[in-house]
């Protein structure tokens, strides 16, 4: 299974809302000629983590069907980004950022890797602890197990932090 979190809290001047953003992100996959789009979880809410006063973010995740390496993914996930208007800036400070749009992948057929160098460190690092990636899993991958730890779903959202806020967009 290749799931990819999306995710965004800034308006894009191309696509809109950040709702409308990760969205078009979606189809952005969807359209490439070696990538399925499989299943798209629902739309959550979330607040920023760590705490912040930055706007709270938009997250999804999807599964997708690919021939496509990780890194060739990984590639084309940076290429979204940038078309939606994100600006990475090399060497500057922009981890927990706000952003018009973010795409992590999340899980790549269980494949482990940690180097990161070649190809993405996999399976992304402390999504097992984030609330707005395991909750939108929830939705296209109730079985799915933590490739690492073996752990369930069910017992990675047990023992999230309750400091974190993430709810379906329709229950906000």
């Amino acid at each position: 299974m290749i799931l990819i979190g999306i995710g965004a809290n800034l308006p894009s001047d191309k696509f809109g809302s950040a709702i409308e953003t990760c969205a078009h992100a979606v189809n952005l996959l969807d359209a490439h000629p070696n990538i399925s789009v499989l299943d798209t979880s629902r739309w959550f809410e979330s607040a920023p983590v760590p705490v912040s006063d930055q706007p709270w973010f938009i997250n999804g995740v999807v599964s997708i069907k690919t021939s496509l390496s990780a890194a060739g993914l990984l590639d084309f996930l940076h290429e979204i980004e940038t078309e939606c208007g994100r600006v990475r800036n090399d060497g500057s400070p922009e981890k927990n950022a706000p952003r018009v749009l973010d795409l992590d992948l999340l899980d790549f057929d269980g494949n482990l890797t940690t180097n990161g160098q070649k190809s993405p460190i996999l399976p992304h690092p402390r999504m097992d602890e984030r609330a707005f990636v395991l909750l939108p899993m929830a939705d296209i991958a109730p079985d799915w197990r933590h490739p690492r730890t073996e752990k369930t779903l069910d017992e990675l959202i047990k023992s999230l932090n309750p400091d974190q806020v993430a709810r379906a967009v329709e229950d906000a």
